[in-house]
């Protein structure tokens, strides 16, 4: 759908006057990156977070929420819808008279903390992937911006004079001058006014520029940034594309639809750590302790009183409390599969209606997710009935050690652990018998903790991961030792190897690296940025 709306800045007004518009807070909370791009003139902030922001043409909103000449101050940008504009807009919702909306995406969060040493350590071995898009965080700049874990990221720097020499992040986090920053793209939420045909950010999103700046960006490219027109198909008639998308990609994608999701695979492979890598704070709830009353809720009588009190359930309570920021949190229901039939009739209407016995409504900002273990896993697992099943978009984790790889490597797993898999990815995961210990992906990760805590002795891995796999581990050491060359290879030889071929070159470049630092880096670097990255960090770990 072509877009017809234009983006400015808001009226004196329109903000004060309330002819014909909804009311919406005069006040505007600034984002991280308006606070990272903010030049702090000692008046800028309130202790709530309420920023200054320019109004049109000459007016400014102080960060109490009154009309006053501010030096310095914030964007809360505002857009004009043309009919048919409304189509685009997602997730409308009004609430105590108030609608919101979404529309577009900006880089206005902080990364999780979690996160950022690992964007950290990619944008500086070239290896974050670019998203094809880039974002302007300061007059006449743009940033590009890159994919990770399923998020979009950009970096910043804290830019202007900060009069306390610091910046306080959303996240509690605090930054000085010229410090660079991870922020992750997210929905911006506006206040609509659909009888004016208004959306009003809900917060100021960026800083840094002046009125005539902020109009001119506004003007131009701020719509194309937030939301960029789809390419046409083919036909021209349809506007479509098809991109490949890792897991986390797709999960976060349905989350931003505000559709649930259900996580297919097997114990280990990470489903909680993915959903983990989307909403750190997402609230896990596993069903296989619970049961239907202590997902709905409670009834008690006082007979004293001749009263029926509803005690909402602790989960609830700590949803809400959770999603009070406004950001979108993830309600994680964990081991749906082994819930009763009863329980799961519980949470078939939490998903279908968002309403929690038939009283208590879900924030709307929570979103849903599920998971669970296949049948052929789980002597106690249910199939899902077929009407819950039908309420979810279904992803199905595989685990491979190429997936895996990045993220142990960013868990600081044992380097030998990694090499062993690299080399043998059938022992990532080994069948489970019953009468004694498999490998799965979360079982090397304990390998690695008491490699790490027992100085590698060796000899502790089998009750983790089984006999058999702790042997052919220390075979496969054991045979490293005899490598003695590197050997020659051409680039077009490099160039058909497999992705576990070139881990295990790299495997034998690592155990020659003490002999020949310089010729077993060189060949490492023709594998690629990738295989590079990973062989300095383990050797990095063994020379710790």
């Amino acid at each position: 759908m072509e877009q017809h709306m234009k983006a400015g800045l808001l009226t004196s007004e329109q903000v004060f006057s309330r002819r014909g518009l909804a009311p919406f807070p005069t006040a505007a909370r600034a984002s991280d990156l308006a606070l990272l791009t903010a030049d702090d003139d000692g008046l800028l902030l309130d202790g709530e977070g309420n920023v200054n922001y320019f109004l049109t043409p000459d007016a400014s909103v102080s960060r109490f929420g009154k009309e006053e000449p501010c030096a310095v101050s914030a964007v809360r940008p505002a857009i004009l819808l043309e009919p048919g504009d409304e189509a685009l807009l997602q997730n409308v919702r009004t609430e105590d008279g108030v609608t919101t909306a979404e529309y577009g995406a900006f880089p206005t969060r902080v990364l999780d903390e979690r996160l950022c040493e690992m964007a950290a350590h990619d944008l500086e071995s070239g290896l974050l992937r670019p998203s094809g898009r880039a974002y302007t965080v300061a007059p006449g700049a743009k940033t590009a911006a890159y994919l990770l874990s399923g998020k979009e990221i950009i970096s910043a720097a804290v830019a202007g004079s900060q009069t306390l020499g610091y910046v306080r992040l959303s996240n509690g986090a605090c930054c000085t001058y010229g410090e660079r920053v991870f922020l992750e793209t997210t929905p911006i939420v506006w206040y609509y006014d659909a009888a004016a045909q208004l959306l009003v950010a809900k917060q100021a999103l960026f800083a840094g520029f002046t009125r005539e700046e902020a109009q001119a960006y506004l003007n131009g490219d701020f719509l194309r940034e937030i939301a960029p027109e789809e390419p046409a198909g083919d036909d021209g008639d349809y506007a479509f594309r098809f991109e490949p998308h890792d897991e986390l990609d797709m999960i976060r994608a349905f989350v931003r639809a505000n559709i649930p999701v259900f996580l297919h695979g097997l114990s280990g492979d990470g489903k909680s750590d993915r959903v983990r890598q989307i909403d750190p704070q997402a609230l896990d709830i596993e069903l296989v302790n619970e049961n239907p009353e202590s997902i709905n809720g409670r009834t008690i009588y006082n007979e004293a009183k001749d009263e029926i009190r509803e005690i909402k359930p602790v989960w609830l309570v700590q949803l809400e409390k959770l999603c009070e920021d406004g950001a979108q949190h993830i309600l994680f229901f964990d081991e749906l599969t082994n819930a009763t039939k009863q329980t799961q009739s519980v949470i078939f209407k939490i998903v279908l209606e968002r309403i929690v016995n038939n009283r208590w409504r879900l924030p709307e900002n929570a979103r849903i997710i599920a998971a669970g273990n296949d049948r052929a896993e789980s002597t106690v697992a249910h199939d899902l009935a077929e009407p819950l099943f039908g309420r979810f978009a279904h992803i199905y984790i595989r685990t491979t050690v190429e997936n895996w790889m990045p993220w142990a490597i960013t868990h600081d797993i044992n380097p030998y652990v990694l090499e062993f898999l690299a080399n043998n990815d059938l022992y990532l995961r080994t069948a489970y018998t019953g009468t004694e210990p498999n490998a799965d992906p979360r079982r090397w990760e304990l390998a690695s903790r008491v490699l790490d805590s027992s100085g590698n002795d060796f000899a502790l891995l089998a009750p983790l991961v089984g006999q058999e796999t702790a042997e052919a581990f220390v075979k496969f050491f054991k045979a490293q030792r005899q490598l003695a060359a590197l050997g020659h290879y051409t680039d077009e030889e490099l160039a058909k190897f497999s992705a576990a071929r070139r881990y295990q070159l790299a495997q034998q470049c690592l155990n020659l690296a003490a002999a020949k630092p310089d010729e077993a880096r060189a060949l490492v670097k023709r594998l690629g940025n990738e295989f590079l990255a990973w062989f300095d960090y383990v050797r990095a770990r063994r020379n710790g």
